[in-house]
């Protein structure tokens, strides 16, 4: 733990000597580029765990890993493109939300059958956010 805290602790100071060399966009897009990379990679990690059948929580980890990945490169490409028109609304992205979403339930499923909630119970958390996601979006 004191390793990882230590480690967060210079990523953010490297990410405040990049800030003041080369300014805020510079750095933002290098570290949310490796990042895009690095979420392809673990969710490829976990597809190779998933085939292995080494974790029944492989799959799960596949699609949010590889929904993050996808969601997080689109705006990344986005932003480095110059904001193309082709990709402003484009419903390719909903691929990406798909796959994300459906991890997160997977996630929930999991969560809930070790925690001893009803086989339905990995709904509620889902229901909840659509519906806090669904009055704010009305709100605006």
């Amino acid at each position: 733990m004191r390793l990882a805290i230590l480690g967060g602790g210079a990523l953010f100071a490297a990410f405040l000597a990049g800030n003041a060399i080369w300014g805020f966009w510079a750095v933002y897009q290098i570290a949310y580029g490796a990042f895009v990379l690095m979420a392809a990679m673990i969710a490829a990690t976990f597809f190779w765990l998933w085939r292995r059948r080494a974790t029944p929580l492989a799959l799960g980890m596949v699609m949010s890993w590889a929904g993050g990945a996808f969601v997080m490169g689109w705006w990344w490409l986005f932003r480095i493109l110059g904001h193309p028109a082709a990709m402003t609304e484009h419903p390719a992205l909903f691929a990406g939300l798909a796959l994300y979403l459906t991890g997160t339930a997977m996630h929930f499923s999991v969560i809930g059958a070790n925690l001893g909630w009803p086989r339905i119970g990995w709904a509620v958390p889902v229901v909840l956010a659509a519906s806090v996601s669904l009055a704010l979006a009305a709100a605006i």
